[in-house]
């Protein structure tokens, strides 16, 4: 076991301090990774405020992490000292339930162990996440990084990327589509970037007209302002598929009648009770509203060579680890353009 530094939020309070944590040595199946970059999500905030109710104290957040690997397993053939390797959201599942056997660890059904403030036999009963100088993880749950990416861009990746990633691929988003996405943040941002790379015509969808010029600078084909009566009218029924990444609940209902009929609505952001649905809108249409969390494991090293392939990383604002508490009252304000990253060299 060895003792590292880290930064810890102590109580719901949400304010990050530095903090000592204890890992585990590498065991036979694990890989070592000191880490250079962690994006801060979203999720992160929320989880040191105890929003959820599950937090644990004290609490190292951080689930999109990049590193190098500093030492592996005697039974550990897939990475070598030196590799640049990445941890989203899970470090171990039952890997023997329905879910884990087709690749949907996220859905464990034995209850995936989240890279974060879970449960675990390691130092602390609880899993310690990216806002630390080092990880040990096991080597399933470990993502080899396309070696053109830019590490500190590619680290949201780990979870705004596959959030975004995995609708669009499940849902066979491709050349010829026309797909919305709906609320320009880090994760629609995510969601322009990966659809247009796709070849969709993707429009970004959004109630603010300041955020046109970005949305088109980031590969939307066109901009749809949904507070515009005459606009959402011109778009009715006119979209294969819509990512509906509003973080906070809404009234769905003016986005599911710009479905086309048999289409789908994907929900990735809201997470908490939604208005109610008007039925007949459904029904009509035969359009689905759906939901969608995380991917695997296989679906996320997917998502990463995509990526690399079409050279995607998110946008990115760095910052030293000591700026985290300004950081997370700017991302409550919205003031970031698209993602924090954090900078480990500063810890």
């Amino acid at each position: 076991m060895s003792d590292i530094s880290a930064y810890a939020a102590k109580s719901n309070n949400g304010h990050m301090e530095p903090h000592k944590i204890t890992r585990r040595e590498p065991g036979e199946n694990d890989v070592q990774i000191e880490i250079e970059y962690c994006g801060v999500c979203h999720s992160d905030l929320h989880a040191v405020k105890n929003d959820w109710g599950n937090s644990e104290y004290p609490l190292v957040p951080g689930h999109e992490i990049i590193g190098s690997v500093s030492a592996v397993g005697s039974n550990v053939d897939e990475f070598s000292v030196g590799d640049s390797v990445g941890v989203g959201c899970l470090v171990d599942s039952c890997q023997s339930c329905e879910a884990c056997d087709i690749d949907l660890e996220q859905h464990c059904l034995n209850g995936a162990v989240m890279t974060y403030n879970s449960k675990t036999d390691d130092p602390g009963g609880r899993t310690y996440g990216g806002y630390s100088k080092r990880i040990v993880v096991q080597k399933d749950f470990v993502l080899r990084i396309p070696q053109n990416l830019n590490k500190a861009g590619a680290a949201p990746l780990l979870c705004a990327g596959i959030t975004t990633y995995s609708p669009l691929h499940q849902y066979g988003v491709k050349k010829g589509m026309t797909v919305g996405i709906i609320g320009l943040g880090g994760l629609g941002h995510m969601g322009i970037k990966l659809a247009s790379a796709m070849g969709a015509h993707t429009v970004m969808i959004t109630t603010s007209q300041d955020k046109a010029k970005d949305a088109k600078r980031l590969g939307a084909d066109d901009v749809l302002i949904s507070t515009n009566k005459d606009e959402m009218k011109k778009w009715r029924g006119k979209f294969d598929f819509l990512l509906n990444t509003i973080p906070v609940g809404h009234d769905i209902n003016p986005y599911v009648v710009l479905l086309k009929f048999d289409s789908t609505m994907c929900l990735v952001g809201a997470i908490e009770p939604l208005e109610s649905v008007n039925g007949a809108q459904l029904i009509s249409g035969r359009k689905v509203v759906a939901g969608s969390l995380i991917g695997g494991l296989k679906e996320t090293q997917e998502m990463l060579d995509f990526c690399g392939q079409h050279n995607v990383v998110s946008d990115i604002e760095k910052i030293d680890m000591s700026d985290i508490n300004d950081a997370f009252e700017r991302m409550q304000a919205n003031d970031v353009r698209y993602r924090f990253v954090i900078d480990m060299e500063t810890l």
